[in-house]
């Protein structure tokens, strides 16, 4: 209950030394591993938190937002716990991707523009941008123009139709794309991969 010391709960593989040292670090790889409560200000953190870090012997570590809750603490509005990874808004942003992930792999960016995957995906396309950056990496069309070329590839090595029935089918907007992106992607025309029958 709030307002009574509550034991220190921390995920097997940390412990308070390893805590103590990522939070004075602001090491990224923690974030959302664990949160640290300060006795003092009764404010949590994320271990990425930019507010000067608190002395360690007034620090004490939780495996969750809601258990330091538990524990009287309030969110910090600076590093704002619940945007932490693994928390219910980091994971809508990772379903955002996942869902612009399966339109991609369905050809959407083969007809549609990127302002257009960003609408269908309720965001505005810089902060889709950021997302995909964030989460995979890579940007939405950089994920299709991957896509069309791997499916193409497997299209040559599959089947017997012709390179520009494959280029089409894979969705290029033309032969000459598809040409140019085999070259960028494998550095051999599309043509240098297909086996005699």
């Amino acid at each position: 209950m709030k307002g009574f010391p509550q034991p220190q709960a921390l995920p097997p593989h940390l412990d308070r030394e390893t805590c103590d040292r990522a939070r004075l670090a602001r090491a990224r790889a923690f974030d959302g591993l664990f949160f640290s409560g300060v006795r003092s200000t009764r404010i949590y953190c994320r271990p990425v938190c930019p507010v000067r870090p608190a002395r360690s012997e007034n620090v004490s570590f939780y495996p969750t937002a809601a258990a330091a809750e538990r524990a009287g603490f309030r969110p910090c509005l600076r590093c704002r716990p619940e945007a932490a990874p693994g928390s219910p808004a980091w994971m809508g942003t990772a379903t955002t991707v996942a869902r612009g992930m399966r339109l991609i792999n369905d050809g959407f960016l083969d007809r549609a523009s990127m302002a257009e995957l960003a609408e269908a995906l309720g965001v505005g396309p810089r902060h889709l941008l950021r997302l995909f950056l964030r989460h995979t990496g890579a940007s939405p069309s950089e994920i299709a123009a991957t896509r069309r070329v791997q499916e193409a590839k497997r299209l040559i090595d599959q089947t017997d139709m012709t390179l520009a029935e494959i280029a089409f089918a894979a969705g290029f907007g033309s032969v000459r794309r598809f040409n140019d992106a085999f070259a960028a992607t494998y550095k051999r025309p599309p043509s240098s991969f297909r086996r005699p029958r």
